[in-house]
Parts: structure tokens; sequence; C-alpha cells
């Protein structure tokens, strides 16, 4: 079994714990994330773009939150530029395209589904078992490594990968 089954379903109970903080179902999507140790690099960029009000709404939204590590995945430098003032219209496409209208728990995805994100554009679902992972418009893969991070206006995924829209 893996290590995200059990924590996913504590979620329902009470909370999923990511990046050593309990995230629980009373607060909304950015009250948890601001906790989460791996995913510091996420809440610098939702607020350089201005997106935290629009996550802290009633939602229910789906999000799909790359962890630190996947942001360092990106070649060097690049989280640095997309975070300054010239390059917000990029970077506010770039986060939402990893949300998605809607509440979709894992058993809601299915295999080879096709998402459409608040940008726009589109993810597509693929599931192995109990895995799994998206693709997205340029082919890239991201693995759900921590899904139903369930928050009062919708419900987190942790992903390992930054997703890329086409634009």
């Amino acid at each position: 079994m893996s290590k995200s089954s059990p924590m996913a379903t504590s979620s329902a109970a009470g909370g999923v714990m990511v990046g050593g903080a309990m995230m629980t179902p009373d607060k909304d999507i950015v009250a948890n994330a601001l906790n989460s140790s791996e995913h510091t690099t996420l809440v610098t960029a939702v607020k350089a773009a201005g997106l935290v009000s629009t996550l802290q709404g009633t939602g229910p939204f789906t999000v799909f939150a790359p962890t630190n590590a996947a942001f360092d995945k990106l070649p060097a430098g690049t989280v640095q530029t997309l975070v300054e003032p010239a390059n917000k219209q990029q970077l506010t496409s770039i986060l939402t395209y990893h949300v998605v209208p809607g509440r979709y728990l894992a058993t809601d995805l299915k295999d080879g589904q096709q998402l459409t994100t608040v940008a726009g554009e589109t993810l597509t679902v693929m599931k192995k078992g109990n895995s799994v992972m998206l693709r997205d418009a340029k082919g890239g893969m991201a693995t759900v490594s921590i899904p139903n991070v369930v928050s009062s206006n919708g419900v987190t995924h942790v992903v390992d990968t930054v997703l890329m829209p086409t634009r």
C-alpha cells in the first residue's frame, strides 16, 4: 500500500498531513497550503499572481498543487522570473492551469477523462490502479503523490511536476 492511501482515508475524518502540517476540511485551500512546508514556492507564486482571494472563494475548486520539488524541476531561474511583476500574466496562466472548477476526489477521476482548467485548456487524467497521473497540453506528466486533501472550498491533490499550458 502506498504512503498516500492512509492519508487519503483520513481526510474525510479530520485531515491529511502535508508538508508537516495537518490540512483540515474546515480551512480553505489557501489556508491549508500556507501551512505546508512543501508548498512555499506555490504559495509565493499564488501571491505574486494575485490569486489568493480567488482560491479563498466559495469554489468548489480542484487544485493540483505542485510541491517545491516540482518547481525545482523547472529550468534554473524559471520561478524567479515568473514571480516578477512583468510576468504576472504568464504566471497566472500556469497557476490557473492547475485549477479545475468543481470538486473531484481521486475516485471521481477516470482514465482518459479530459478536465477543463480555469485557464481554459485541458488536462488528461491517466489512471493505473490507484495511481492518478495528469498529462498536460505539452505532453508533460505529473503524478498525484497525496490525493484528496479536502478543504472547505474544494479539494487539493499534491503533484510532483508543474503542469504547463500551451500558452
